[in-house]
């Protein structure tokens, strides 16, 4: 188990043999405590489950689900599963022993914020694939894959935990398959399983796939308020592209994720192996010093902080900005945008000179921290751009993929609208003033006493 942040009552001297030096971690069901193998003198995880205190009910479903554990950890041997050691049932409380992962769970790098570097995240899924098809090889279906449920050591080797909910198709004599209805995690489950269909393999790699996307967009596929309307979008809408919501990703992730997320059983991976396969063609297409990027990626930030543009964005709009725009280098006098064509992405210029017209004639030019593109994104209706942007000097931009933006989070969605609408209409205040300035005397009129407050005109008594 990895190290958490330690609950506050008192641990026991003692488990059983192993001494105990803190607890690490607490959930609904058990306490998690680091203790000492005295035999082998190695740190082990013990997982506690406390049998009194609960109804009769809640303690053989706990029971059930400590048996669940320690007999399916018990048969698993993978470098990728978290090993059980012993179990233990006692008259009032149950421990499973496991080997204890330094290290902390996925859960921990699924912010946007927080997302690993690409090649990572390709290398954890790949062996949880092969770890999955290895448990459905030993008859085991987890049922409850989700990134908490995988933890990551100090060499990036995942180690998937936690099988009390797990899916035993071996069952023993005298014991029963463990088929519990409706068991697991909501935004990581399976159609089938939301449905309560018997289940296979296929609903863990539905849920590795989820994950997948998650760890490299820093939000879920499908997403809702209501866990109803969440269940609707599970079962009805398609999985969104993941290089559309990040332009950065190599193309070869899209159909991998897509056919791990099937809605159609037949058409998903038979596999974990088959998934895995896939997963080491995407690996060739992804650059070995994309943690080179991380770094650079911390730089940008850093950079975006400062501009204008950004100032009212949260730390974590402006992550998720820079998993959906695209640094781009542009030579003087490179067309930027045509007047006529159709586009919805935008830019803001970081360093450089660009010059928009129409039909011809200069209409105005941008510099550092002014944008490029807006209207046509943010007309309802109409992609058509209605000007002509031309780079007057070595041009540094950063092009917003408007199509990504639309799957981003409603948060950064509502924080360009009115970012850019605001600009918008400063912009069209300037070219008041300006052609103001060139236009024929206004009239003059007379001041009157009359009042107006909302839609009444006061007149005077």
């Amino acid at each position: 188990m990895a190290d958490k942040t330690p609950a506050g009552e008192t641990p026991p001297a003692t488990i059983g043999k192993y001494q105990v030096l803190r607890q690490i971690g607490k959930g609904a069901t058990a306490i998690v405590y680091l203790a000492r193998d005295p035999d082998s003198n190695t740190e082990v995880a013990v997982k506690v489950i406390s049998l009194s205190g609960s109804n009769a009910a809640r303690s053989r479903r706990l029971l059930r689900l400590f048996q669940t554990e320690s007999r399916v950890g018990l048969r698993l041997e993978h470098p990728n599963i978290v090993k059980v050691h012993e179990k233990v049932l006692e008259k009032d409380r149950a421990y499973i022993v496991m080997e204890y992962i330094e290290g902390k769970a996925l859960d921990q790098f699924v912010g946007i914020d927080r997302l690993l570097p690409m090649h990572r995240v390709v290398s954890i899924i790949f062996k949880c694939c092969l770890a999955l098809d290895y448990a459905y090889r030993q008859g085991v279906v987890h049922r409850d894959i989700k990134p908490a449920n995988i933890l990551i050591d100090s060499e990036n080797n995942p180690k998937i935990t936690d099988f009390g909910l797990a899916l035993d198709l071996q069952p023993r004599e005298g014991r029963d398959s463990t088929f519990i209805m409706g068991v697991g995690s909501p935004a990581y489950m399976s159609p089938e399983q939301i449905k309560a269909y018997p289940l296979n393999q296929k609903t863990d790699l539905y849920s590795l796939g989820v994950i997948l996307f998650q760890l490299l967009t820093g939000r879920l596929p499908f997403r809702a308020k209501k866990p109803a309307t969440l269940i609707y979008r599970i079962l009805n809408m398609d999985t969104p592209s993941v290089c559309a919501m990040n332009p950065n990703l190599p193309a070869g992730l899209d159909p991998v994720i897509q056919k791990a997320m099937e809605k159609d059983l037949y058409s998903r991976y038979q596999n974990g192996a088959d998934f895995a396969k896939d997963l080491s063609a995407v690996r060739y297409q992804i650059l070995k010093d994309d943690d080179v990027d991380e770094k650079e990626n911390e730089a940008r930030f850093q950079r975006l902080r400062k501009m204008n543009f950004f100032v009212d964005f949260d730390d974590i709009e402006v992550w998720e900005t820079l998993r959906i725009c695209t640094w781009r280098q542009f030579p003087e006098k490179s067309i930027l945008i045509e007047e006529g064509e159709e586009g919805r992405n935008f830019g803001i210029i970081f360093e450089g000179e660009v010059e928009v017209s129409c039909e011809g004639r200069i209409l105005y030019r941008l510099d550092a921290g002014e944008v490029l593109g807006d209207l046509s994104f943010l007309h309802p209706t109409s992609a058509r751009r209605h000007t002509t942007a031309v780079a007057m000097t070595p041009l540094s931009y950063l092009e917003i993929n408007g199509a990504a933006l639309e799957l981003s989070s409603e948060e950064l969605q509502d924080r360009f609208n009115n970012t850019l609408l605001i600009r918008v209409l400063d912009r069209l205040n300037a070219f008041n003033r300006q052609l103001a300035r060139s236009g024929a005397p206004a009239a003059k009129g007379e001041q009157t006493t009359s009042r107006t407050i909302g839609k009444l005109e006061l007149l005077p008594e």
